[in-house]
């Protein structure tokens, strides 16, 4: 069985993800940032649990990515918030890499 037959969603390649880039995809009404981070891969939930804004297109500090709107950050790799005013945790989700595929899914 295929990725995509269990239920994982394709983002793209590493050629269309590139070290320091993001995407988005959608798990049904999930929506999930994929970044690559020094080559790295990490899937976190594309909501502020501050305020539920996009955190994608958010500035990127090392492993921190900043909310756009009220500047909470979270750590891709854990979800962990590492500046308020946002204090839960973002939901983080695996990533594979399958014949030169990205794949992530919502695996809650």
């Amino acid at each position: 069985m295929s990725l995509a037959g269990e239920g994982w969603v394709r983002v793209g390649t590493r050629s269309e993800l590139l070290p320091g880039e993001f995407a988005v995809v959608f798990d049904g009404d999930t929506p999930i940032a994929v970044y690559n981070i020094d080559g790295d891969l990490y899937a976190i939930e594309d909501v502020c649990t501050h305020d539920g804004g996009d955190l994608a297109g958010g500035e990127v500090f090392g492993f921190e990515v900043e909310c756009p709107r009220h500047g909470a950050r979270f750590d891709v790799r854990s979800g962990a918030v590492t500046r308020p005013p946002a204090v839960e945790p973002v939901t983080c989700f695996p990533v594979r890499e399958e014949d030169g595929a990205i794949w992530t899914r919502d695996d809650r």
